[in-house]
C-alpha cells in the first residue's frame, strides 16, 4: 500500500468518525461555527507554542486537532449546503494553482522574492482592493505589523537597505524621548507605538520572526523568575521580603543555567 493510499485511508477514517460524532455525541451535535471559533483559535497558539518548543510529538497531536476542527467546519457545512471537505480542499487547490504560474503556467521567477510579489499582484487581479485586505483584523498587533509590512514590501513599498531601517529604528525613539519629555500621555503612546512597528519592520530585514523572538523572550523570563521564586522557597524567604541585590544573585545564577 503507497503512501499516499495510507493517508487518504487516514483522512478518510477521521471524515467517519467526525460524522458519526455530530449523530451520536450531544456536545459535538451542539457545535456551531461560531461556538468552535473560540477553541480552534485555542488549539493554533498550541500548536505555534509546540513548535517553538520544538516537540514534534506535540506538534503532530497539535495538528491532529487543528485537523480536526477543519472537518468540523466542513461538515457543519456541508449540513447547510454551502460546502463541504471537497470544496475546502478543491478551493485551496484551484488557489495554489492560480497562486503559483511559475510552476503550473509559463511564468518565470529568479527568486523567493518575486514569487511573493507575484503572489501580491494576482491577488489584486482577483478583485481585492488592497493588497492589506487580506490582514485579518482580529491579529494580535505584533503578528499584524508584521503581515502588514510583508505585504506590502511584496508589491514594493519597502527600505532597500536594513541600515535605512534601523535609522528609522533610532528617529522614532528620538521622537519618543521628546514626547516623553512633554509628558504627553496620548502622544508617548502614539510614539511608542511607532518605535515597536519600526523595530518589527527591522527584524523582517534581520530575517527575525518578532513574535518569536518575543515568546522566546517570554519563556526564558519564565525560567529565569521560577528559578528565583523556587531559590527563595528553598531559603523560606517571600520575594517580596527580599531585597533585589539578593534576588539579582539568583536571577545571574539563573541566566547560566
Amino acid at each position: 500500500m503507497s503512501d499516499k493510499t495510507v493517508q487518504l485511508k487516514a483522512f478518510e477514517r477521521l471524515l467517519i468518525i467526525m460524522d458519526e460524532l455530530r449523530e451520536q455525541c450531544p456536545w459535538d451535535k451542539k457545535q456551531t461555527m461560531e461556538s468552535l471559533r473560540h477553541l480552534t483559535i485555542e488549539e493554533v497558539y498550541e500548536l505555534g507554542a509546540a513548535i517553538l518548543d520544538n516537540d514534534l510529538d506535540e506538534v503532530k497531536k497539535e495538528l491532529g486537532d487543528v485537523l480536526l476542527h477543519i472537518v468540523f467546519y466542513s461538515k457543519i457545512g456541508s449540513e447547510t449546503n454551502n460546502f463541504d471537505i471537497a470544496d475546502v480542499c478543491n478551493s485551496i487547490c484551484d488557489k495554489l494553482i492560480d497562486r503559483h504560474p511559475h510552476i503550473y503556467g509559463d511564468v518565470v521567477v529568479k527568486d523567493e522574492a518575486e514569487v511573493k510579489r507575484n503572489w501580491e499582484q494576482l491577488k489584486l487581479k482577483e478583485g481585492k482592493d488592497s493588497v492589506l485586505e487580506g490582514v485579518p483584523k482580529s491579529l494580535p498587533a505584533v503578528v499584524k505589523a508584521s503581515r502588514i509590512q510583508e505585504k506590502v514590501a511584496g508589491v514594493g513599498f519597502d527600505w532597500e537597505e536594513p541600515e535605512q531601517v534601523f535609522e528609522k529604528v533610532e528617529e522614532e525613539i528620538a521622537e519618543l524621548k521628546v514626547e516623553i519629555s512633554k509628558g504627553d500621555q496620548d502622544a508617548i503612546e502614539s510614539e511608542f507605538g511607532d518605535v515597536m512597528f519600526s523595530m518589527i519592520n527591522y527584524a523582517r530585514f534581520l530575517k527575525v520572526n518578532p513574535e518569536n523572538a518575543l515568546e522566546r523572550t517570554n519563556k526564558k523570563f519564565i525560567k529565569r523568575f521560577q528559578y528565583l521564586e523556587s531559590k527563595a522557597k528553598s531559603l523560606d524567604k517571600s520575594l517580596k521580603d527580599m531585597t533585589l541585590s539578593e534576588m539579582d544573585v539568583f536571577w545571574e545564577e539563573a541566566k547560566l543555567l
